[in-house]
């Protein structure tokens, strides 16, 4: 039992006043009152401050109720009991052989947000990917996680606010969603294992509540023939980054990712030739890949290009100067009130060469996929004659799409 009360504190004048086991009340000639505690710390004596005393009987601001539950190590004012309690969680922490300052301090120590432990998440693991790996873990969290999660503190994120920002996004891009998920348990995880956070993060509990997502993978693709009205109809509309983008995947039948990546120093306007870097495409050990440009695709570039373009700079940079949002093009189409999906003019173009160009063979429209040759002696002449048959088809494919 200490030796203080609530009459003592009221009454007692400037100096020190011990209560016992270390704890005193330090009253200042003002008339001020604080709590200091002096513990042993690896056989050297510690005088801690723990914060100002609440007179007993006080009715001041001080001394009122806080309207939020403020945890017992951060509160500043302090009654007798709480003192006390203050000052039994930092004695023991002193005989366990911690340092009682720092542990007083510890939840006062700032804590990474979102966005802040993403950042570090990206530093500490990039040296084990790829630089599309690198780039696309830091670009969904951009687009998808950091307009809710990113200026939330770390340790406060919790399964029904990730189920909140995957939402829009479950049954709209469930593919996107998957990875965006297992991305942000990545940057959990990272946090934890960094103390900024003692939960671990939250994976089956997350996806509570959000719609079963569509089964297989396939896109809704445009039937063929509907595509050249609806390319006149983009090229009819203002030039803005996602039509234009859309418009460059259509003409080279490419992955909406590998347009949104694609920098003007892989186009090779004298040749009619994008090169794509194997960073660029699909799976982590994909090839380089050359797409041959048609006439309608090198017109867009060159309505695009400006004089003084860098060869690192991104041909549809985002607002920030990176990659733009992969929700981008496909907004475009629904905002025509159209079903399908960007990935799936792959599938029209496909359907196309093998339903018009019966002259061209079907490994031939593989690879201007960028699917792998299954017929080893075709792939053989890749970088001959087979370039050429690809150039064929892309040429024809860029006449029937401009009608």
């Amino acid at each position: 039992m200490g030796r203080l009360t609530a009459l003592a504190i009221r009454n007692a004048k400037p100096g020190r006043h011990s209560d016992g086991e270390g704890l005193h009340l330090l009253v200042a000639p003002s008339g001020g009152k604080s709590w200091l505690l002096r513990v042993q710390v690896d056989g050297q004596r510690r005088d801690i401050g723990l914060g100002s005393a609440v007179s007993p009987g006080r009715t001041d601001k001080n001394a009122a109720p806080s309207p939020i539950d403020i945890p017992l190590l951060l509160r500043k004012v302090l009654t007798l009991s709480e003192a006390r309690e203050k000052a039994a969680v930092l004695r023991a922490a002193a005989k366990s052989g911690l340092d009682p300052i720092l542990e007083r301090d510890r939840e006062r120590r700032k804590l990474p947000t979102f966005k802040e432990a993403t950042i570090a998440t990206h530093e500490a693991l990039k040296d084990g990917w790829n630089a599309k790996s690198a780039a696309t873990f830091l670009s969904s969290l951009e687009n998808h996680a950091y307009p809710t999660l990113g200026t939330m503190r770390v340790d406060q994120i919790e399964a029904s606010q990730i189920r909140d920002m995957l939402a829009p996004i479950w049954t709209e891009i469930p593919d996107m969603a998957r990875k965006v998920r297992y991305r942000v348990g990545q940057v959990l995880d990272f946090a934890k294992a960094k103390g900024w956070r003692q939960a671990d993060a939250p994976r089956k509990s997350v996806t509570v509540g959000l719609p079963k997502q569509p089964s297989g993978s396939n896109y809704k693709a445009m039937p063929y023939s509907q595509l050249p009205a609806f390319v006149s109809d983009l090229r009819a509309k203002a030039g803005t980054n996602g039509r234009m983008a859309l418009l460059l995947q259509i003409y080279t039948a490419a992955r909406p990712g590998e347009v949104r990546g694609a920098r003007w120093g892989q186009i090779d306007s004298e040749n009619r030739l994008w090169h794509r870097p194997a960073e660029l495409m699909k799976g982590s050990d994909a090839p380089p890949h050359t797409v041959t440009l048609s006439a309608p695709a090198l017109a867009l570039l060159r309505q695009l290009q400006k004089s003084d373009v860098s060869p690192q700079q991104l041909i549809f940079p985002g607002q920030n100067g990176g990659l733009f949002s992969d929700m981008t093009m496909n907004k475009v189409i629904r905002d025509l009130g159209l079903p399908f999906d960007a990935h799936g003019f792959r599938s029209s173009f496909r359907d196309w060469a093998a339903e018009r160009m019966p002259n061209i063979p079907d490994p031939v429209a593989e690879a201007a996929l960028a699917h792998l040759v299954p017929d080893k002696v075709i792939r053989a002449y890749k970088r001959t004659t087979f370039i050429e048959m690809r150039r064929e088809l892309l040429d024809a494919w860029g006449t029937f799409l401009s009608g």
